[in-house]
C-alpha cells in the first residue's frame, strides 16, 4: 500500500524507480515553516491537512547559496523547509529498524534531496530510511541576542529541528513499518557532529538507541564566539546585531552576508584559524541543550546508552583542496604559520613530514588538517565513548584507485555513496572517481550491509573497542578486495599519524 496515515494527515508515496518493492514518501512536513512569527524560534508542530497529501517530490531546501548537483536550490520565499523523506519496504513487517539521516555541509549548505542520500538500497536491506532537512546557516545556528524577556530565541535551532524530526519519527514511523524503539541516527561531517551533539543532549535522550557518525567535524562554539559571529554577519548585512535588527533582515540577506564574511576570511592570511577553512557556524554551548563539546561530554559518560559506529576517511582534507574551499599551503613558511595559528607543536609537523618524505608541502598540510578537523576527532569520539563504558565501533575508509591519470583519493564524502549504495548516481562520480567497477560494488554491498546490521542488531561485523588506548585491532578498514584486507589496524601511514596526535594532543576548535 502506498498510502499512509500520520498524526497530521494522510500521505501518498511512490514506488522507488530502482526497486518497485520500496515505497518512497518525499517532502513530508515534520514541523511548521520556521518563518514569520516562528522565525528563530523552536520548531512548531506541523500544520495538519485534509484529504491525501501527494508526497512525490522533495520539499524545499533550507536557505543557502549552494547549488549542488542533482539537488534543488533555495529561492527566497521557499519556507516549508522542515520536511523529511521515507523509504520503506512496502511488504515489510511493522517493526523494522529505522535509520534517520542528517546530511553534512558545514552547517550552511546541503539537503536531503542530494542523490547521494537516496535510501532505496538501504531500505532493500530491511530498514525504514528517513532523511531530513533542518535549518542551516544563521537561521539554524546564528546566535540571536537575548533581550531579557521570557521569549528568548534559542541557539542550536538546527539541532532542535533534528530533535523535532526524531520526535515525529517516534510518533509516526510505525505507520510506515518502522519501530520507534529501534531508531539509529546517522550523519556525515557537520551531520555527524550534529548526531554526536544529540547523543549527549538530555533533550534527545530516548529518541534513538544507536548512532552512525562519518567524518565528524571538530567545531563547537561558546556563546561568546557565536555572538562575535553574529556581530560580523549583522554588520555585513547592514543591520544592528539585535533581535529586531536580525528579524528585519530577510533570510537571503543573511545568507549573502554570511558568504561575504566567509570570503573575507578566505582572502586574509592574517585572519587566523578561519582563514584556512572559513566555516563560521556550528553547535553552541548554550547551557540549555549543550554544555560541552561532544568529545568532552562523551568522555564524561554522557550518552552512555547510545551505541556508536564511527568512521572517517584516510585522506579527508584532500576534497576541500580539490574543490577550492581551503587555503593553499604550499611553502614551509605558510605551513609554520598554519601550525602556529592552531597551536600545533613543531614535533607534530615534523612527524607528518617524516611519514610523507617525498610529498610536497601541500600534502603535509592536507594530512595535518585531515587529522585536526575530521579524522582524529572522529576516532577520539569512539575511543572516549568506549573508555567511559559505552559501546563503540571504529572504521576507516581507505578505498583509492588511479583512473585516467588521476589518483582517486579516500577523501571527505567519498565513503557515503558506498554506504548508501548509490555509486551509479552520476552526481557522485567526482567523489568516487567515475562509474564503479565490480570491486567497488562489492565494497558498497559490504558497507551497506554493515550499516543495516548495526541498525538492526548493534553489530556491524567486527569487534567493538575495548576502551584501552591503542586498540587498533578493532578498527575496520574499508577497501576493495584488490587493495587489501578489511580487518586489522589499517595503513601504517594512518596509524603513524594517530601516534603523532596522541603525543601532541588535539585542540578542540571553534567554527
Amino acid at each position: 500500500m502506498d498510502v499512509f496515515t500520520t498524526k497530521s494527515g494522510t500521505v501518498r508515496g511512490r514506488r522507488a524507480a530502482r526497486d518497485h518493492g520500496i515505497v518512497v514518501v518525499r517532502g513530508l512536513p515534520y514541523a511548521a515553516p520556521p518563518f514569520g512569527a516562528f522565525r528563530f524560534r523552536e520548531p512548531q508542530p506541523p500544520n495538519p491537512w485534509d484529504g491525501v497529501r501527494d508526497c512525490a517530490a522533495f520539499g524545499p531546501v533550507a536557505p543557502q547559496s549552494a547549488e549542488l548537483p542533482g539537488a534543488p536550490v533555495w529561492s527566497p520565499g521557499d519556507e516549508d523547509i522542515l520536511t523529511l523523506n521515507i523509504w520503506t519496504p512496502a511488504a515489510g513487517p511493522g517493526d523494522l529498524p529505522v535509520l534517520v539521516w542528517i546530511h553534512g555541509g558545514a552547517y550552511v549548505f546541503g539537503s536531503s534531496a542530494q542523490p547521494d542520500f537516496d535510501g532505496t538500497a538501504l531500505a532493500g536491506e530491511g530498514l525504514v530510511v528517513v532523511t531530513l532537512n533542518s535549518r542551516l546557516g544563521f537561521e539554524g545556528f546564528g546566535h540571536v541576542p537575548d533581550v531579557g524577556d521570557s521569549a528568548a530565541l534559542p541557539d542550536n535551532r538546527g539541532l532542535l529541528d533534528q530533535i523535532a524530526a526524531l520526535e515525529w519519527v517516534r510518533d509516526n514511523i510505525a505507520a510506515f513499518g518502522g519501530s520507534p524503539d529501534r531508531v539509529t541516527l546517522a550523519g556525515q561531517s557537520s551531520g555527524a557532529t550534529s548526531v554526536a551533539c544529540l547523543a549527549v543532549a538530555g533533550r534527545a535522550r530516548g529518541l534513538f538507541r544507536r548512532a552512525v557518525l562519518h567524518s565528524a567535524v571538530n567545531a563547537f562554539a561558546t556563546q561568546e564566539q557565536a555572538a562575535r559571529t553574529t556581530a560580523e554577519v549583522a554588520a555585513e548585512a547592514g543591520v544592528p546585531a539585535t533581535r529586531a535588527g536580525l528579524l528585519a533582515a530577510p533570510p537571503e540577506a543573511l545568507v549573502a552576508a554570511t558568504d561575504r564574511v566567509c570570503a573575507r576570511y578566505a582572502q586574509d592570511p592574517a585572519a587566523g584559524q578561519r582563514h584556512y577553512d572559513p566555516a563560521i557556524y556550528g553547535p553552541v554551548a548554550d547551557g540549555v541543550l549543550l554544555t560541552a563539546d561532544p568529545l568532552e561530554a562523551l568522555a564524561a559518560g554522557a550518552g552512555g546508552a547510545v551505541e556508536l559506529l564511527v568512521c572517517h576517511t584516510t585522506e579527508e582534507y584532500w576534497l576541500l583542496d580539490a574543490v577550492g574551499s581551503s587555503a593553499k599551503i604550499t611553502t614551509e613558511e605558510q605551513l609554520a604559520v598554519f601550525a602556529a595559528d592552531f597551536g600545533l607543536p613543531a614535533s607534530l609537523v615534523e612527524g607528518h613530514r617524516e611519514r610523507l618524505p617525498d610529498a610536497p608541502v601541500l600534502d603535509v598540510h592536507l594530512a595535518l588538517h585531515s587529522g585536526l578537523l575530521f579524522a582524529e576527532y572522529s576516532a577520539r569520539l569512539a575511543e572516549a565513548h568506549a573508555r567511559a563504558g559505552g559501546r563503540a565501533f571504529l572504521a576507516r575508509f581507505d578505498r583509492r584507485r588511479d583512473r585516467t591519470g588521476r589518483r582517486v583519493r579516500a577523501w571527505h564524502c567519498a565513503d557515503i555513496p558506498f554506504a548508501f549504495g548509490n555509486l551509479h548516481e552520476e552526481s557522485v562520480h567526482f567523489l568516487v572517481g567515475g562509474p564503479p567497477g565490480e570491486a567497488d560494488e562489492e565494497l558498497s554491498r559490504r558497507m551497506t550491509g554493515a550499516w543495516a546490521e548495526f541498525a538492526a542488531h548493534g553489530d556491524p561485523g567486527w569487534e567493538s573497542l575495548d576502551g584501552s588506548a591503542g586498540s587498533g585491532a578493532a578498527v575496520r578498514v574499508w577497501r576493495t578486495a584488490a587493495e587489501g584486507p578489511a580487518g586489522g589496524a589499517g595503513s601504517e601511514e594512518q596509524d603513524g599519524f594517530r601516534d603523532l596526535w596522541r603525543t601532541a594532543g588535539l585542540p578542540l576548535l571553534a567554527p
